[in-house]
C-alpha cells in the first residue's frame, strides 16, 4: 500500500484522466467516505493509513454552528474559483420558495453558467429530511460532470447537507449570513418564479409535472445575460461540446 493522502489520490486521478470527470473524485469525498461510510474493523484499517491517524475529522473550512443549526458547513470562501467565474458548468445555486399551508415549499436550482433552472418537488414540506431526499433524487438525474457544486444560504433545511454530498458526490457550500447576492442567479430566478407561484399560496397544490412545465418555460426564455439565447440552448451546447476540466498541478 502506498499510503497516499486523499489529496494526492485526487490530484493523480485528475492528471491521469483529464478529460474523464467520471474517473475523478475530490479529496473531500475520499475523506468523507473513510470517516462516514467506513464501519467497524474496515474503518480502523482505513484511517490508520492517513497521516494524522485520527478516527474523526472535520474537513478544512468547515465550522460548527454553536446553535446546532447546521453542523460542518463549508463556507463560500472555500468554493473553487471556477465556480465564481462561471467558466465551467456544473456549479449550481439553490434555495426554497415558501408558500402557505403548513410550510409548503418548492426547491429551486439554477446552474451558474447557463442559468438553467430545475425545480425540486417537496410535497411533504421542507424539513431537513424532505429537502435532503428531494435534492438527492433531483441531482441523481444530472450527468456526473454537472454535479460540481451547490451553493445555498444558511437555512436549517440544509442541516442534512453532508448526506446529500455523500449520496451525490456534489460539494455543498454555504453563503455568508445575510448575503443573497452570493446566489444572485438563484435570487433572480426566484423572482421570476413568483409569477407562477405567488406568495401566500399553497405550493403543495402543484404536481411534479407542473413544476417541470414551469421550469421548461423559463429555460426556453431568451436571456440577455446569455447574449439572447435560452438557458436550454446554452446547456445543450455545453453538453455537446463540454469544456475541458482544469488539470490539477502539484505543489
Amino acid at each position: 500500500m502506498k499510503n497516499w493522502s486523499p489529496e494526492q489520490i485526487s490530484d493523480d486521478l485528475a492528471r491521469s484522466f483529464p478529460n474523464r470527470p467520471e474517473m475523478q473524485v475530490t479529496h473531500e469525498t475520499i475523506y468523507q467516505t473513510l470517516f462516514v461510510q467506513g464501519r467497524g474493523h474496515l474503518r480502523a484499517d482505513l484511517y490508520k493509513h492517513l497521516r494524522t491517524g485520527r478516527a474523526a475529522r472535520r474537513p478544512r473550512g468547515q465550522r460548527f454552528n454553536a446553535k446546532g443549526k447546521i453542523r460542518d458547513k463549508i463556507l463560500i470562501s472555500e468554493r473553487p474559483a471556477e465556480a465564481a467565474d462561471r467558466a465551467i458548468p456544473g456549479h449550481w445555486e439553490g434555495d426554497l420558495i415558501i408558500g402557505s399551508a403548513s410550510g409548503s415549499a418548492i426547491g429551486t436550482l439554477v446552474e451558474r453558467t447557463t442559468r438553467y433552472v430545475i425545480l425540486v418537488h417537496l410535497p411533504h414540506g421542507h424539513s431537513a429530511e424532505n429537502v435532503r431526499d428531494g435534492l438527492v433524487t433531483t441531482i441523481a438525474t444530472l450527468p456526473t460532470h454537472l454535479r460540481r457544486s451547490l451553493t445555498w444560504d444558511q437555512g436549517t433545511e440544509m442541516a442534512r447537507h453532508r448526506e446529500v454530498t455523500l449520496a451525490t458526490d456534489m460539494a455543498i457550500y454555504f453563503c455568508d449570513p445575510h448575503s443573497p447576492w452570493q446566489r444572485g442567479s438563484n435570487e433572480n430566478t426566484n423572482g421570476l418564479l413568483r409569477q407562477y407561484f405567488p406568495k401566500g399560496t399553497n405550493l403543495n397544490a402543484h404536481s411534479t409535472e407542473r413544476l417541470l412545465e414551469v421550469a421548461t418555460e423559463l429555460n426556453q426564455r431568451p436571456r440577455k445575460t446569455l447574449d439572447g439565447i435560452t438557458p436550454a440552448t446554452a446547456l445543450e451546447k455545453l453538453l455537446s461540446n463540454p469544456p475541458e476540466p482544469p488539470v490539477a498541478t502539484t505543489s
